[in-house]
């Protein structure tokens, strides 16, 4: 991760210095991009502009950036593939260079069509993985079998019911202050690219809440992270995956059962039980209906596993 000053191991010159601080004050205050998303795309040049002081022996600066050929970004991409990056890594790391290289010429230093000249790597079409209802519901009971401290057993309940309850992303839930946590029946939640969105809560949710929030010897108020470590500190995606790995091993589930495939379940049950698609994209936060559409993938492949293991004449 690049730190706020734009500071790395990186030597790199005033102008591309420069050039760097002024984006990220452009994506955080006209993009409206989230810390996320700033960070996630700061790390992906970082990593770039590394690869290019060595591919082009020299201390990189903006005129090396614009002078670049189709053939210098093609072996960046090779340098990723023999690194093992993953496809979906790489076309993050594209679209981080495109975003950067549109801001170059917008702020008027200068214009580079090759990037926008590279193709996308291709992208396996995934299906979600999903728990199963029963094994989404084990996995909140047993949420902090493991833990000594009973404050962090509830935490870890209260987060998971909280990702499973209203189909959260993992950042979406642990960027919420306590003075935004639910009190009604629904919430407001802040999802990709500062776009918000209204979710209904259930009183277990709330309930769950508010018990590790009495329990919490940070008693986390106003602007303080909802969700603390054990320190205090605001609960960072590495410790909740770590939480929801150990449970996931005490019931012995698949390595796909992560807190983001709460949020997978989530919106299968939902599909499985009648909800229509829109509802569905409306309450995940989907830009589009076509990520949504996954779901029915999934829904279909359960049905086809339900008949082929129950109808007589499957089982034949």
């Amino acid at each position: 991760m690049a730190d706020p000053n734009g500071l790395t191991a990186l030597k790199l010159l005033a102008d591309i210095r420069e050039a760097i601080a002024d984006w990220r004050t452009w994506l955080a205050d006209e993009r409206r991009a989230s810390n996320h998303t700033t960070e996630n795309y700061l790390a992906d040049l970082y990593a770039f502009l590394g690869f290019i002081g060595e591919h082009m022996g020299e201390t990189p600066n903006l005129d090396t950036l614009l002078r670049l050929t189709p053939r210098d970004f093609r072996s960046w991409l090779a340098r990723r593939s023999t690194d093992g990056m993953a496809k979906t890594s790489t076309a993050r790391a594209l679209s981080s260079l495109r975003n950067f290289y549109r801001f170059l010429d917008r702020s008027g230093r200068g214009q580079n069509a090759a990037v926008s000249s590279i193709r996308n790597p291709r992208l396996p079409q995934s299906t979600p993985k999903p728990l199963s209802p029963v094994d989404a519901l084990a996995m909140l009971e047993n949420a902090g079998a493991w833990q000594d401290e009973p404050w962090l057993a509830k935490r870890n309940l209260a987060l998971f019911t909280l990702l499973y309850g209203c189909g959260l992303r993992i950042s979406e839930a642990l960027d919420l202050n306590a003075d935004q946590r639910p009190r009604g029946d629904s919430m407001v939640i802040t999802g990709k690219g500062n776009k918000q969105r209204l979710v209904p809560v259930l009183p277990i949710i709330r309930e769950a809440i508010d018990d590790y929030l009495s329990a919490c010897p940070y008693a986390p108020d106003g602007n303080d992270p909802l969700f603390v470590g054990a320190r205090g500190k605001r609960l960072v995606a590495q410790v909740a995956q770590r939480e929801m790995r150990k449970v996931r091993d005490l019931l012995n589930l698949p390595d796909t059962a992560t807190p983001h495939a709460l949020r997978h379940s989530f919106a299968t049950h939902l599909l499985a039980g009648g909800g229509d698609l829109r509802t569905i994209q409306d309450l995940l936060g989907h830009a589009s209906l076509s990520t949504t559409q996954r779901y029915t993938a999934v829904d279909s492949e359960q049905l086809m596993a339900v008949y082929n293991g129950t109808h007589p004449r499957a089982r034949r």
